[in-house]
């Protein structure tokens, strides 16, 4: 059964307010783009067609207007409402009509991923159809995320947010499960945050030897843009990968293009768009070369 993709793009945003308080956080820009453009390239990188977006009651109006139904890029976008953000577990739950039993990637709206071994990456995990795949990438806060606790080289257990780090490597906001996920999600309890806890769906996993830990090493770069320092530091690291190389970091446009899932013809309509903007530059360049 083919893969299907989940954006978390709800919540709140109260480590961003003033300036998440009348926009959706995954709505942002970061550099020229939308938040939410970065970890939706990733799942049409790993060649993901359907995907859900789940969203407040309040942004949806907003992301469909910004995204329709995605046919400009050659997907299949479903809208799913998150009423109260009760943590990250909470998407398998809210979308098990949508996966209807497939496997899926899940995705958080303000994670970006940046590395050349990326598409392989994700095909690998996208190959690991029973159990799941995470990622685990150095940091040097890792008391601020799902922090990875080794022993005899192998992963024992995952801690959220621990007082006392075991490692320095964190899980990223990018899970490859399959598609017990959302049975499972319902059989977790909520942690002394109130929360449905990632970590503990996980856990589950990893005590069953279902779950791969595949460290990104040095080639790769994650950033999550919860914080106003963390959003400024990516809007950096894009424009400095864009001005340096001359290439787009987090085009939809072009994905869906080298992908095949729109011609020269619809990428052309789509520069046509931009044309007053450097991406509708951009997008014509790709097609001149």
């Amino acid at each position: 059964m083919q893969r299907k993709g989940i954006i978390l793009a709800g919540g709140s945003g109260t480590r961003l307010y003033p300036i998440t308080m009348a926009v959706s956080k995954q709505l942002l820009p970061v550099y020229d783009k939308p938040m939410i453009f970065y970890p939706l390239s990733v799942l049409m990188l790993a060649q993901i067609r359907e995907v859900a977006i789940i969203t407040t009651p309040q942004d949806q109006e907003q992301f469909i207007r910004l995204f329709g139904d995605g046919s400009q890029y050659g997907l299949s976008l479903t809208w799913i409402v998150q009423d109260s953000p009760d943590g990250l577990a909470q998407a398998y739950t809210l979308a098990e009509d949508f996966l209807a039993g497939a496997p899926s990637a899940l995705i958080l709206g303000d994670n970006i991923f940046f590395g050349h071994g990326l598409p392989s990456l994700l095909a690998q995990a996208d190959a690991n159809k029973h159990g799941g795949t995470v990622f685990a990438y150095r940091v040097a806060d890792p008391e601020r995320y799902g922090v990875v606790a080794f022993e005899d080289q192998k992963v024992r257990q995952i801690i959220e947010k621990p007082q006392n780090p075991p490692s320095n490597y964190a899980v990223t906001g990018l899970y490859f499960l399959d598609g017990d996920a959302p049975a499972r999600a319902k059989e977790i309890r909520p942690s002394e945050r109130g929360e449905l806890e990632i970590t503990s769906l996980l856990q589950m996993y990893l005590d069953e030897n279902l779950l791969d830990v595949q460290t990104m090493g040095r080639g790769f770069a994650w950033l999550d843009t919860g914080t106003h320092g963390t959003l400024l530091e990516a809007g950096s690291f894009v424009r400095t990968l864009t001005e340096r190389q001359g290439m787009q970091t987090g085009s939809l446009d072009e994905i869906a293009w080298s992908n095949k899932w729109i011609d020269d013809a619809a990428l052309e309509e789509r520069a046509k768009l931009f044309t007053k903007s450097t991406y509708g530059a951009y997008l014509h360049s790709l097609l001149s070369d």
